[in-house]
């Protein structure tokens, strides 16, 4: 179905949100089981930009941005406007007056399987973007496409409302309904992470923290000597 613009999505308690940003995109992908990742393809044109929102989506046809002007339109501030093409497409759908309108709408970054361009002043003024492309190549407005509908994001289902978690290390969906699971996992995660960092400043290594050494057992790895090695080759 196309043509469609919904305009009273559901999003994610806010407070939820912007506490899942201070987590990142790794940390809340394995928080949640190893889902949600995005894949490389989609990667920032910023460094050290760490965002979440909510996905307002959009699906648009190749080379055709009149949807991302309906997105626009929809945003509110926490925001996360989320573009994908129908097929792959490497314009620069968004540029740098397109970002200024979303910027001064609260808008927190934008992610796409499309291309942007003008990207020297989007990182000058501060917009965060992850893209598949980055091009100098314009976009046209004449085919309808549709606005907050379910859309896919490199092999990974994007909801609107769904929480945007993105980083220099690329980008995670997260399920709207798991938001607040995922911020819990992510704690704990997190709090591990420090207990192990702890150990390993003080010297214990990785193969004793995680309990590797049975693993390596039951998968028939052997510790040679060098003569061990070379009279097993003879």
């Amino acid at each position: 179905m196309t043509g469609i613009v919904v305009t009273d999505i559901a999003r994610a308690d806010r407070d939820v949100v912007d506490a899942l940003a201070e987590f990142g995109s790794a940390t809340v992908h394995e928080a949640l089981g190893r889902i949600g990742y995005a894949g490389p393809r989609i990667r920032p044109i910023q460094q050290d930009a760490t965002i979440a929102g909510s996905a307002v989506t959009v699906q648009t046809a190749p080379g055709d941005n009149l949807m991302v002007h309906v997105a626009i339109e929809q945003a509110q501030a926490g925001d996360v406007i989320v573009v994908v093409p129908t097929t792959d497409s490497a314009y620069g759908f968004i540029g740098e007056l397109m970002a200024t309108q979303m910027q001064v709408r609260g808008v927190r970054a934008y992610v796409t399987s499309g291309g942007v361009r003008d990207t020297a002043e989007l990182r000058e003024m501060g917009f965060p973007v992850w893209t598949a492309h980055v091009s100098s190549q314009g976009t046209v407005k004449d085919t309808a496409g549709s606005v907050n509908v379910p859309v896919i994001l490199d092999g990974v289902v994007v909801n609107p409302g769904d929480v945007v978690v993105a980083d220099d290390d690329g980008v995670t969906i997260v399920p709207r309904g798991r938001a607040a699971e995922a911020l819990e996992a992510s704690r704990a995660r997190t709090a591990k992470e420090a207990a192990n960092r702890a150990k390993y400043e003080s010297g214990e290594i990785s193969m004793d923290v995680n309990g590797l050494r049975p693993v390596l057992d039951a998968l028939g790895v052997r510790y040679l000597t060098q003569a061990e090695y070379d009279d097993g080759r003879r």
